[in-house]
């Protein structure tokens, strides 16, 4: 099958199960088309041993290994998803809020991959299932980071306050780069042919491609700007936007810099006053609903082939209970993982229950993280992985994104008035200094 094909079977099967959701679930299209993908994996693996000697389960499995899910992931739709979910961020209030941003975004990360892998590694431990600790501390950055694609889309559906979703889609988009960089370099231990053996060699390699790829997003969004103040043709000025994702994220890995963080600051350039100035009323209103349809495709896509890539999921008694106990880990290491760096620096923002119980609950995984969970390679730690990422990502994406808007009509006001109290502290010190 070509990849034309293969294509035109997913958007066919997004169309029919978009259109059952439409009918009976009526909740937002990704999440609606990745439920009823989970069951329609749920019942060939259930019906499957009746159609012997016919595999439904091998016929899926066989389709799905048409494309390559993490490469077509990490080298290719993770350009468009970043850009355009940063292009809908408020530039301003990411500013203001930028130390909040960057401490999670970093020391976050890095405490939720600690606690959660060490967590796991104790729960595999207990149940006797021989996964070393590397491996547990691998899965921990694969989970650690929240999902750009998720939680900016959800952030558009919810009335937070302005202050507080800076907050949130700063860090996702953020701390997406960071968690893979984490990712390489612990794969890198774990598989014994990394190059970087010590803590002076893994910092600057991550300072180097964290920072590195900023100043290269930084720089490829000033020039295509430059080029679009200086046509006014929307079409043109359209391909200078696809020019500037594509090419921002192909050069960035070319150049081994993070390409995630690099697309992030190229879109969030595309998005800001200096955008909006640089492009005529009828260009910025056409390039924005281009970038908003690919966004909800790719969306859809990317939430429909985590829903039947189950089917290809190693399913074990032990490793089930080490995936629903990774459940309530997961959201233990999010909590620990905001609350320590907040306490510690003094972050306003995020202090109090109701800002944590939003930070924490709205943390959803997706489709980076399964991406790099599926590149694990081949063997018994992957097989015990797998089910753990996929009941988190499962859990956050349904459970958690399909609830917060309740949570968010409890706590936005509590987390409005802790804002505005910062914003007042914040202006207060710097009229007496």
């Amino acid at each position: 099958m070509n990849g034309l094909s293969f294509f035109a079977i997913l958007v066919t099967l997004a169309a029919v199960f978009g259109m059952v959701n439409y009918r009976l679930l009526r909740v937002h299209v990704s999440t609606g088309v990745l439920i009823i993908a989970l069951a329609v994996s749920a019942l060939a693996i259930a019906i499957d041993p009746l159609l012997a000697p016919f595999s439904f389960r091998q016929l899926a499995e066989s389709l799905l290994h048409t494309v390559n899910l993490p490469s077509t992931l990490m080298n290719g739709a993770l350009a468009f998803l970043l850009f355009a979910g940063s292009m809908h961020v408020d530039l301003g209030e990411l500013l203001r809020r930028k130390w909040t941003v960057l401490a999670l975004a970093t020391f976050g990360v890095l405490i939720a991959v600690a606690v959660f892998g060490l967590g796991i590694w104790g729960v595999f431990h207990l149940l006797g299932v021989p996964v070393a600790v590397i491996w547990c501390l691998v899965l921990g950055a694969i989970l650690a980071p929240t999902d750009p694609v998720s939680v900016v889309g959800l952030l558009q559906r919810l009335g937070l306050p302005p202050s507080f979703r800076a907050i949130f889609a700063g860090e996702a988009l953020f701390n997406d780069g960071v968690g893979v960089v984490v990712f390489s370099v612990l794969m890198g231990i774990a598989t014994a042919d990394g190059q970087l053996e010590t803590a002076a060699g893994v910092i600057s390699s991550f300072v180097i491609e964290a920072f590195g790829g900023a100043a290269l997003g930084f720089a490829t969004g000033w020039v295509a700007l430059r080029m679009m103040r200086r046509v006014d043709e929307y079409n043109l000025e359209l391909i200078i936007s696809l020019a500037l994702a594509t090419g921002t994220y192909s050069l960035a890995n070319t150049l081994h810099l993070s390409a995630p963080i690099a697309v992030v600051v190229a879109g969030l350039a595309m998005g800001s006053n200096a955008g909006r100035t640089a492009m005529s009323e009828i260009t910025h209103h056409h390039v924005t609903t281009f970038w908003s349809l690919i966004d909800e495709l790719l969306v859809t896509l990317l939430f429909l082939l985590i829903g039947l890539e189950v089917v290809s999921v190693p399913l074990h008694g032990l490793d089930l209970a080490a995936a629903a106990i990774a459940i309530p880990l997961a959201l233990v290491a999010r909590a620990i993982s905001i609350a320590v760096p907040g306490t510690l620096l003094r972050l306003h923002d995020v202090i109090g229950l109701h800002a944590l119980a939003l930070l924490t609950w709205g943390g959803l995984r997706g489709g980076i993280s399964v991406a790099l969970a599926l590149s694990l390679p081949e063997g018994a730690p992957r097989q015990h992985l797998l089910p753990a990422c996929y009941a988190v990502v499962v859990f956050t994406i349904i459970a958690q994104g399909l609830s917060m808007p309740r949570l968010v009509r409890v706590c936005s006001k509590s987390v409005e008035a802790a804002a505005a109290k910062s914003r007042g502290s914040t202006a207060a010190e710097q009229v007496s200094s």
